[in-house]
């Protein structure tokens, strides 16, 4: 679920509006997605924006993405839910490999099989598209908006 937080100083934005939303009665909403443990503790999942439900289930892209970059051919990738028919979303990869890994049907099937080795089986991408590189700010974070994006604009046909 998502965490919200709240001190003896309150929180507030000045001349912000759009931040507004985020604060609510003295509660700060910062728009993560928390799991809490049976011991009570929360682990951090992904910001409520990435989190991708698929047949009714939760999938924080940060995850999959841990999982991918333990595959020797990966170098780095980004995770995001694609609108899909059935399922509602699924789960697509964009995967930058490291130099003497192609591209293809064989390594993408690869990199399925071990997602699901190493987390939940139905948080395995179900499509992976191999790209020279990533949308990221200056500062290196990555932008998973613009995956979001171009992918979309991919998906609708041109006039």
């Amino acid at each position: 679920g998502k965490l919200a937080v709240v001190g003896p100083t309150g929180c507030r934005y000045l001349d912000e509006p759009r931040q507004a939303n985020y604060v609510k009665a003295g509660w700060n909403y910062p728009g993560d997605a928390f799991v809490q443990d049976a011991d009570g503790y929360f682990f951090y999942q992904a910001r409520a924006d990435d989190m991708i439900i698929t047949s009714g289930y939760n999938v924080g892209g940060p995850e999959v993405e841990d999982a991918l970059l333990k595959h020797p051919a990966v170098a780095e990738c980004g995770v995001i839910g694609k609108a899909d028919e059935e399922r509602g979303m699924i789960v697509k990869a964009f995967c930058v490999l490291k130099p003497g890994h192609a591209g293809d049907a064989a390594l993408a099937k690869a990199l399925q099989d071990h997602v699901k080795a190493i987390i939940a089986p139905y948080k395995y991408p179900r499509e992976i598209e191999f790209v020279a590189a990533l949308p990221r700010t200056e500062t290196g974070k990555l932008q998973r908006f613009k995956l979001r994006v171009a992918d979309a604009a991919a998906a609708t046909p041109s006039a």
